[in-house]
């Protein structure tokens, strides 16, 4: 039967990937028209850095705040805020090639709202220990973390499959060794910082929920725990 012309290529797409994906994109086509001098004038230039410096999560700011004892919601927010900025237009073009990907296998097999959970504890987590496992005082943005929390998620759908079907379920983890293959390479070639410690804090954060998020898996989870 001959597919109609009325469907809309997106109805496929959850609508927290939607939703995700229009945000990422909205604020990098802002910093890219500001940069083009288009918005902001001659300040325009400089958005991305306000962006980086007002948004973006960083060991140094936070340690700041725990010395003064506080919580103060202009740092704490930073655990979130810091996905939505990017370095530049490219980074910004992978996070939402990952998330259009893998949101959409996340959405289909745990559910809508399983998309929001999986992308902003990843990102959360993601930051958290990159602050514990490095102390940088890099600034840390963009999505990759929450995106390598949908890969988490996406690798857990393999791996309960392979299991299933009886095969070798490190065969699922496949994705997620290539991934962090080609950013060593691109490290050792043209540097890099630390970030991938987040991303590997997302992917294990995203695979880690799944066990939960999977239908019925919270049920499994209580069951295991009384029978303790």
């Amino acid at each position: 039967m001959a597919a109609s012309h009325n469907e809309m290529p997106l109805n496929v797409l959850p609508p927290m990937v939607v939703a995700l994906v229009l945000a990422l994109g909205a604020v990098e086509a802002i910093l890219q028209a500001a940069g083009a001098g288009y918005l902001g004038g001659a300040t325009g230039i400089g958005w991305r850095q306000g962006a980086v410096e007002g948004f973006g999560f960083n060991a140094t700011v936070l340690q700041q705040m725990l010395d003064r004892g506080g919580m103060e919601i202009d740092v704490i927010w930073r655990f979130v805020t810091y996905a939505f900025v990017h370095a530049n237009a490219m980074h910004a073009i992978f996070s939402i090639v990952f998330l259009l990907a893998l949101g959409k296998v996340v959405g289909e097999h745990f559910g809508n709202l399983a998309v929001a959970i999986v992308f902003l504890l990843a990102t959360v987590l993601g930051a958290l220990v990159f602050y514990l496992a490095t102390s940088s005082p890099i600034w840390l943005i963009g999505a990759m973390p929450g995106a390598y929390g949908m890969i988490g998620a996406y690798s857990f759908t393999l791996w309960l499959g392979l299991g299933q079907q009886g095969q070798n379920q490190l065969r699922a983890f496949r994705l997620i060794g290539l991934m962090m293959g080609v950013q060593l390479l691109f490290g050792l070639f043209f540097g890099g910082g630390q970030d991938w410690v987040a991303n590997l804090a997302g992917f294990v954060s995203g695979f880690a929920l799944s066990f939960v998020l999977v239908p019925g898996g919270w049920g499994r989870v209580m069951a295991r725990l009384r029978q303790r």
